[in-house]
């Protein structure tokens, strides 16, 4: 229970950078040496109570992520606590809205990610006041309350206010049994540990066979930036883990549309699940044209689109086989919310992007929400797991037999330890 005086204080950000690239994680054909980073945001209520989110970002420009945090926050501060939580779709729209902060996007890049943290902040205080996680809180919202989260100014072509409630009204008998299975099962996960470009070969084989013995049924390799080690590497990888594993590519948007057909000639022998982020994620045609002249081979993208309208466009063009939805490349659980039902309506499965200090933590309650309240299935959908940077998280993803399991604390999972914020606490030079 909120107190009827409670307002918003003020929004914290901190620029955390941790030195991933030290040892190459998260090293890919186009991010060939990245630190994992995080505009860090704390929300903070006249009553004590706090909230937590972030923006992930690779290390330069997070003090451009943390300094749009901070152009955000003079319209949250000073709002009652009770207005913010009665309406987050409302919120969602005054923080992606303004019109001069708008100009910046609108609806894409730094400002927008800004948002993202902002309001996964505001979820993750809604969801602790409210003692559930995430994906719980919005798995027992009525139909009519998760429509009203959505913004359907730029959707109604591909998705009306009708339609997501029909699909919401469908999943909704079976809730309580799919969350008992989600609690007593969890949800599957694939693996891009093993996967990293500045990885070495024994590296790779050593972590790929660990990945087999740790439960799970796909691994992710990066690939792209040399035609003849990504040859090796998927042999390698393909040897490791033996016919029956699935093993998807990852090209971080490395190629044009053609290259992209050429290069992935040779890598069918190989039988490649997916391929990820084949060209620029803002080419919707781009897409469609790989993926029509690529198949069986799939074509999934996401983290990088930049917002619910692309999604939609992806979706209308038949251009994606899965989506991939991230926590904070969009303007945080609200617009999720709307790309989850896009993805329902289109009867595209969604396998979300979790390659990042956070990421696995926040949207494994988006992927689970899903589950129980949206699509109603976890065939042929899975959520990233990378095995970095946990620790550093007061409640950090837990993985069993190569499935995520259940969350029960409240929020969104992306609260940091303060002795790793002061510690990886970045501090220009003078």
């Amino acid at each position: 229970m909120t107190h009827a005086r409670e307002v918003i204080t003020a929004i914290e950000a901190v620029d955390v950078r941790f030195p991933t690239s030290q040892e190459l994680d998260g090293s890919d054909a186009m991010n060939p040496e990245p630190d994992y980073s995080a505009a860090y945001v704390t929300i903070r209520t006249s009553e004590g109570r706090e909230g937590y989110g972030l923006a992930f970002t690779v290390g330069r420009g997070n003090d451009v992520q943390v300094a749009a945090v901070r152009a955000l926050a003079p319209l949250v501060t000073g709002l009652p606590l009770d207005r913010i939580r009665s309406d987050m779709g409302g919120f969602s729209r005054l923080l992606t809205g303004d019109s001069q902060l708008r100009w910046l996007g609108p609806h894409k890049g730094a400002i927008h990610m800004a948002a993202a943290a902002i309001i996964n902040a505001a979820w993750d205080l809604h969801a602790r006041i409210e003692g559930k996680p995430v994906w719980r809180l919005l798995a027992e919202m009525t139909p009519r309350q998760l429509v009203d989260l959505v913004d359907f100014r730029y959707l109604r072509d591909a998705l009306t206010p009708q339609e997501a409630l029909e699909i919401l009204e469908r999943a909704e008998p079976g809730r309580a049994e799919r969350m008992d299975d989600l609690l007593a099962h969890g949800y599957p996960a694939y693996t891009t540990t093993p996967g990293w470009l500045g990885y070495t070969d024994e590296k790779l084989v050593r972590l790929s066979k660990q990945a087999v013995a740790d439960g799970f049924t796909l691994i992710k390799l990066k690939v792209g930036a040399d035609l003849d080690d990504d040859v090796r590497r998927l042999r390698l990888a393909r040897q490791a883990v033996g016919p029956d594993i699935l093993i998807a590519i990852d090209a971080n948007q490395a190629w044009g549309v053609g290259d992209a057909v050429e290069w992935l000639e040779p890598l069918a022998e190989f039988d490649p699940y997916w391929i990820e982020e084949p060209t620029s994620p803002d080419d919707v045609l781009g897409h469609a044209a790989i993926r029509k002249a690529v198949s069986p081979i799939k074509v999934a993208t996401g983290e990088h689109v930049a917002n619910q309208v692309m999604f939609k466009q992806l979706l209308q063009a038949d251009a994606v086989d899965v989506v991939q939805i991230d926590a904070s490349r969009v303007a945080g659980v609200s617009e999720n919310v709307a790309i989850l039902l896009l993805a329902a309506k289109y009867g595209v499965p969604v396998c979300p992007h979790a390659g990042g200090v956070g990421l696995c933590e926040m949207v494994q309650h988006l992927a689970m929400f899903d589950y129980v309240a949206v699509s109603g299935s976890t065939e042929g959908r899975v959520i990233e797991y990378v095995d970095h940077l946990h620790e550093h998280f007061v409640d950090p993803v837990s993985i069993r037999s190569g499935r995520y399991v259940a969350p029960t604390s409240p929020g969104l999972g992306a609260r940091l330890h303060p002795g790793s914020v002061e510690t990886y606490r970045h501090v220009e030079a003078p």
